[in-house]
């Protein structure tokens, strides 16, 4: 995988907002960027957020890369994958593919759109 986590969070940030951050809490367009964060400070609501509020990465420690990874591996290995094989596959324990497993199918139905938008992508 070559893109870092700055990279990732870019890319994210055109899928999910189209490049103009958005409020996941007033819907505000009206935002700063925090300096030295990757995150965003509204200006209607005055809280902080990332690009990851309200989607399968929020609240995770895991990084952006490892999960455009599994996604790919989850979503198009035939017949699926093993948490083992995951684990291995991602470079974390296999507590974390586990939960990442699940995190992607519980995405499935609550975020088809976005992770229609990260399976586009290439993975390389």
């Amino acid at each position: 995988m070559s893109r870092n986590q700055e990279e990732c969070l870019a890319l994210l940030e055109q899928i999910r907002w189209g490049g103009k951050p958005k409020c996941p809490y007033c819907e505000s367009t009206n935002s700063r960027k925090l300096k030295n964060e990757c995150r965003y400070q509204c200006n209607e609501c005055f809280t902080s957020y990332s690009v990851t509020v309200g989607t399968m990465f929020h609240k995770t420690h895991v990084e952006l890369h490892k999960w455009f990874l599994a996604i790919h591996l989850v979503l198009n290995s035939p017949g699926g994958i093993s948490v083992r094989q995951l684990a291995k596959e991602v470079g974390v324990n296999k507590n974390t593919a586990c939960y990442m497993i699940e995190r992607i199918r519980q995405a499935m139905t609550e975020e088809p759109e976005l992770l229609q938008k990260l399976i586009a992508l290439k993975v390389n």
